[in-house]
């Protein structure tokens, strides 16, 4: 069943633990098997167009679920040959084989097809693939005109997402759940489209994808200062502050700027550093956006993290940060949202070691606070390794300026959400979903200034 790529994100230990739950519970992994081939075989048939199709598989379990997806092929009267690398080495692809009354061809020495399955490696793969894989995949892929791989392109790291001599899918078939290989680069560039089949099992996970927001319309008793009051903090280049406190407007009741000349829609409202540092009424600060790195923005930094206020730190703000500033945010349950790209996530965090979601779900813990690692493949990391990730967004987003509008929606978010129910994590995540839809939204060519005016189409499915 093709299901929404939502829900978690398994890592390959957390999906043969799930599988192995899932045996415990009554259901066979010979079941989930044919679950998998089936869910590889009506792939094969929507998008295949009755051309003929060939499926190269491995000796493991992803070799198996190739072999039963030839068996349904076969019985459905679709043209397939089977090719393999080598005979099957486990149990399951063993007896998978078997049930295949076909022929199998060696791989080096196999007619290509115009349709091409991959289901050489999957889950699990952590070395570089071997020559003779390599050379396999390569020559019939090049001959290929459409592949579809079984739930990773073979040589592609499932948990980093490093590239392992793979090549790139026109569709991939995330089986159960995504990995993080399916969101991470460089893999997640190799994936082509991604395609969820649930097999009808339980798996849960620290890490999943964000999801739609829910947005609550102000009801008859709300007012500007309850939808949030946020403030901006100007610096050295005024643009930066202008395009955030523009995209915050759109999100909440409220917006101020200091220390910068207004030139945004008349509603943004000049303030004096001294009326917000300490009023009470003011829900979140960001601070960062064209701050510049001189003295006097160190000092402005000094006094936002002297403020009782809530933070959003972007830009220039991470860059000044000293490491016992970093280590300290989240003390005494401050709520702290960071918003590096992976420059000044080094030079704040240093060389962490792992993943993408290793390093992000790191810098949280050190900081205490919610960390939205930017990208192509952006992770947002809690303090308590809680990992949410982002489905890709429209690369016409590497622009300048567009990193302001995010942390703009991160503040307006913050100021917005109470504190309660993990509301420091889900402004973080509306943020990002908010700034990717609104980029879609924008098409080809888009530019910072662009943003704002779409964040209301981007919100417009959202409300509750």
């Amino acid at each position: 069943m093709v299901a929404p790529l939502t829900g978690p994100i398994l890592t390959a230990a957390e999906m043969r633990a799930a599988e192995l739950a899932a045996v415990a519970a009554g259901t066979s992994l010979a079941t989930l098997m044919e679950r998998a081939g089936r869910a590889v075989a009506d792939a094969v048939l929507r998008f295949a167009g009755g051309r003929e199709t060939l499926i190269l598989c491995g000796p493991g379990n992803n070799g198996g679920d190739g072999y039963v997806a030839a068996r349904f092929l076969q019985e459905a009267g679709h043209p397939v040959r089977v090719a393999a690398l080598c005979p099957p080495r486990t149990d399951l692809a063993r007896a998978a084989r078997e049930r295949w009354t076909g022929p199998v061809f060696a791989a080096d020495n196999c007619a290509p097809a115009s349709v091409l399955v991959d289901a050489l490696f999957g889950t699990g793969l952590t070395r570089p693939l071997e020559e003779d894989a390599v050379a396999a995949l390569n020559a019939l892929s090049d001959s290929s005109t459409f592949m579809i791989a079984v739930d990773l392109p073979s040589g592609v790291g499932t948990d980093d997402g490093a590239n392992l001599g793979a090549r790139k899918a026109t569709i991939t078939i995330a089986l159960e759940a995504l990995k993080p290989a399916h969101l991470l680069q460089p893999a997640a560039a190799l994936c082509g489209t991604v395609i969820r089949a649930r097999l009808d099992f339980d798996a849960a996970a620290f890490a999943s994808v964000i999801s739609r927001p829910t947005i609550h319309a102000p009801g008859a008793d709300s007012h500007k200062y309850k939808r949030g009051y946020v403030v901006v903090a100007g610096g050295a280049m005024g643009g930066a502050a202008q395009l955030a406190a523009r995209a915050a407007m759109r999100r909440a009741g409220y917006v101020a700027i200091t220390g910068a000349r207004r030139l945004g829609p008349d509603a943004l409202v000049n303030r004096r550093w001294e009326d917000v540092a300490e009023d009470p009424r003011v829900g979140a600060l960001l601070i960062g956006p064209g701050l510049g790195r001189d003295e006097k923005a160190r000092a402005a930094l000094s006094a936002a993290l002297a403020t009782p206020h809530p933070l959003v730190l972007d830009a220039d703000a991470l860059m000044l940060l000293t490491p016992q500033e970093r280590d300290t945010l989240g003390d005494a349950g401050r709520r702290v949202i960071l918003t590096p790209h992976e420059g000044e996530f080094a030079h704040l965090f240093g060389t962490l070691p792992g993943s993408k979601i290793d390093r992000a779900a790191a810098a949280a813990q050190m900081s205490g606070a919610v960390v939205i690692l930017k990208g192509a493949d952006t992770v947002i990391a809690a303090p308590d390794c809680r990992v949410r990730m982002a489905l890709p967004a429209p690369g016409w987003l590497a622009s300048a300026g567009t990193g302001d509008v995010l942390a703009g929606l991160a503040v307006a978010a913050l100021g917005s959400w109470t504190p309660f129910v993990d509301g420091t994590l889900n402004a973080a995540c509306e943020a990002v979903w908010l700034h990717a839809e609104a980029a879609r939204l924008a098409g080809p060519a888009l530019i910072a200034d662009d943003l704002p005016d779409l964040i209301p189409a981007a919100m417009a499915d959202c409300l509750a």
